[in-house]
């Protein structure tokens, strides 16, 4: 199965991300299926490489860097990112600027399209 999740909220603050992560990674590691991320307004801030969260707290960068690894993949919108002055070279290795002619893209590529 392919699932588009297209994420909405900051990385912390609210758990709408991490639970989006936490089930797009558990598809991931399933035979047959595949998943991207689509980050959106504050879910940018989810592709940010090297966040430090205080110990035992989740860390969403684990997330990402799980489903990259299972061949997922995951864009971030440009003009969010450009917003909120995040250059390419500070993203997770493999998560990707992007764009809305991309994420329509991975619309039509889907079976299922969840929204976080």
């Amino acid at each position: 199965m392919k699932t588009l999740f297209i994420l909405n909220d900051p990385p912390y603050g609210t758990e709408r991300s991490y639970n989006g992560f936490r089930l797009a990674r558990a598809l991931a590691k399933r035979e047959g299926n595949t998943v991207r991320l689509f980050l959106l307004g504050d879910a940018t801030l989810c592709a940010k490489a090297g966040q430090k969260v205080p110990e035992g707290y989740y860390n969403i960068e684990f997330f990402a860097q799980s489903i990259l690894k299972r061949g997922g993949e995951i864009g971030a919108c440009g003009q969010c990112l450009d917003v909120r002055a995040l250059r390419d070279e500070e993203l997770i290795p493999g998560a990707q600027r992007s764009t809305l002619e991309r994420l329509a893209e991975w619309t039509e590529w889907a079976d299922k399209v969840l929204v976080f």
